[in-house]
């Protein structure tokens, strides 16, 4: 029944879809000379925007070439809600009857390139590859028919997990929220159908993840309508998909990769806290 439901919002939003697609376009949060700016990405030039583009940024009129900055998180959310369990592959028996919902703190997120640091007394830190779309509204009790309104456009993401925490806590909030946990990125990009894009996760190079959205057990559209009904969504807020497979360690020294379809590659350094 629930393929069933992810087919039947799929052809809902079909038409949005394909009208999305004329207004592709790709944004970052970048860093020069100790000021941080909104852009548009046209190729390898920055286009300097006066705010976050879900936020209505418009040209200034000045250019940077992307190889002269230093990318930062593309997004800077007020929430951050995070989906547990939503691929199959990532669970054991029976899905459940509703999306699994977490929150994690605004200020876990890093950007591209960022270090990702494994807290001293953790010992099993995991890599999540994920898709992430980011809000471009207010969203309060969304109808699932017009979910995809809501959506601005989609990021990649690397969700680090601190399985010991994980396990032993009475809630995911340490092991899954911590200072640099999140990592987003390199860009956002309009004009994608979110409930379709392969996402491949490389730990050093070599593939360890890869699924598409459309595997997803409650699509974007569905989270968009179901997060709407129990929370205020703001423009810029995020929703993750949620990561499939089995996941592994990482370790000091190692790389992990997280490209999302027609979005890029983020790329997350690991460290170990002395």
């Amino acid at each position: 029944m629930k393929h069933s439901l992810n087919k039947l919002v799929a052809g809902l939003v079909v038409s949005g879809a394909l009208a999305a697609s004329a207004q592709a376009a790709e944004y970052v949060r970048y860093e020069q000379n100790g000021v941080v700016s909104w852009g548009e990405l046209q190729g390898t030039t920055i286009h300097q925007l006066t705010d976050a583009p879900y936020l209505g940024g418009t040209h200034t009129g000045q250019t940077v070439a992307e190889s002269a900055v230093k990318l930062k998180a593309p997004v800077e959310p007020e929430l951050v809600v995070m989906t547990a369990l939503n691929f199959r592959s990532h669970i054991t028996g029976d899905p459940a009857p509703y999306p699994g919902l977490f929150i994690v703190p605004a200020n876990s997120i890093i950007g591209p390139g960022e270090t990702m640091v494994i807290p001293s007394d953790s010992n099993n830190f995991h890599y999540e590859a994920e898709a992430v779309i980011v809000i471009g509204k207010h969203a309060e009790n969304v109808p699932l028919e017009n979910a995809r309104d809501y959506i601005f456009g989609v990021t990649a993401g690397n969700d680090g997990s601190a399985r010991d925490w994980q396990g032993a806590d009475l809630q995911w909030t340490r092991a899954k929220g911590s200072k640099t946990f999140n990592a987003v990125g390199p860009k956002i990009v309009t004009g994608l159908n979110p409930n379709e894009l392969k996402i491949e996760g490389r730990l050093n190079g070599e593939v360890r993840q890869g699924e598409n959205t459309s595997d997803m057990l409650y699509n974007f559209d569905y989270m968009v309508s179901y997060i709407s009904r129990y929370f205020t969504l703001e423009p810029g807020d995020l929703i993750w998909s949620g990561t499939m497979g089995r996941t592994r360690e990482m370790v000091d020294g190692d790389v992990y990769e997280v490209e999302v379809e027609g979005v890029g590659i983020l790329r997350t350094p690991i460290a170990k806290a002395k």
